[in-house]
């Protein structure tokens, strides 16, 4: 008896008339050729007939996949995170304020709490879409990274969603400590970045890399360290702490990336200096433009304060 999981989906408006592979790999987050791959071997159907690779999906039609085999040993368990900070919520989504050393979703080796798995524990419903274990996750925050992050409920705001995100019309402004001064003090980076050509367990600016676009500007100038605010145009892997490093200005924090100890030590910062302070998007059903705000952890607060002392 196979033990693959089967998913039933309701294909939502925005995808109506799209080609079945390319939509169910948008629903789903596996390639279009594992998705042809699946169709080839019969394994994707609506209402019990198979369906054709080059085949037309339409709003409401219900489709049921028999997923490939899980790679790895990535699980969606419910974690409860205590103090789980929920935003917004409503019948379509739910933002909520990511705490460090929380990942976004489960992944092979990673033995601590998820943000996917600490909604299910709360008993939030989210959209079946995406791989099994990071079900609705439109974006994604590093563990070392604090602030607001999306998920989507249903399969309707999971593609409405991951659309403005493709488009880049979602508004993410981070706040990031620096090592030193920004010259110019507002500035735009515009650098391709790709896997580290030696350490993939880090990335780096490379010639053949992805587009990738940093704006930023300063907020405040301290000794040896700058507060900026960043907007990102693009949004890759680690492109912040990247960007920054590849122009000798570290997160505080950073030590994958090239960050002071010292430094770091001095300012109690034991995780990049970095927070998604804003996320600003478009609703799904209402089409209302939504904006929510972050306040910082207090590990950030405090290494605030500890500049300002020092300034003094």
């Amino acid at each position: 008896m196979s033990s693959r999981e089967v998913r039933n989906l309701s294909i939502p408006e925005g995808l109506n008339q799209e080609r079945v592979d390319a939509a169910l790999s948008r629903l789903l987050g596996l390639s279009r050729n594992v998705i042809v791959g699946l169709i080839e071997s019969g394994e994707i159907s609506k209402l019990g007939k198979p369906i054709g690779k080059s085949d037309r999906v339409i709003t409401g039609d219900q489709i049921e996949v028999l997923m490939p085999a899980a790679k790895g040993e990535a699980k969606l368990v419910a974690t409860p995170i205590d103090g789980l900070k929920v935003v917004y919520d409503d019948e379509y989504l739910i933002v909520i304020d990511k705490p460090v050393g929380i990942a976004a979703h489960p992944s092979p080796g990673w033995q601590g709490a998820t943000v996917v798995g600490a909604i299910f524990a709360a008993g939030y419903q989210l959209a079946t879409s995406g791989a099994a274990e990071r079900q609705g996750v439109v974006h994604r925050l590093d563990v070392g990274t604090s602030g607001l992050m999306v998920v989507a409920k249903n399969e309707i705001a999971y593609s409405h969603l991951k659309d403005q995100f493709r488009e880049r019309t979602v508004s993410k402004v981070y706040h990031a400590l620096v090592q030193g001064h920004m010259d110019p003090t507002v500035g735009t980076i515009d650098a391709p970045i790709d896997r580290h050509p030696k350490e993939d367990y880090r990335f780096a600016v490379v010639a053949n890399g992805k587009p990738s676009i940093t704006h930023y500007k300063t907020l405040e100038a301290f000794p040896a360290v700058t507060l900026l605010e960043i907007e990102l145009e693009t949004g890759r892997t680690h492109q912040i702490r990247v960007h920054f490093a590849a122009l000798h200005h570290p997160l505080v924090g950073d030590l994958t990336y090239g960050s002071d100890p010292v430094l770091a030590q001095k300012l109690t910062i034991t995780r990049p200096w970095l927070h998604a302070k804003q996320l600003a998007f478009t609703h799904p059903g209402s089409g209302e433009r939504l904006s929510f705000n972050a306040e910082y952890p207090e590990d950030l607060t405090r290494s605030l304060a500890l500049l300002s002392d020092l300034a003094r």
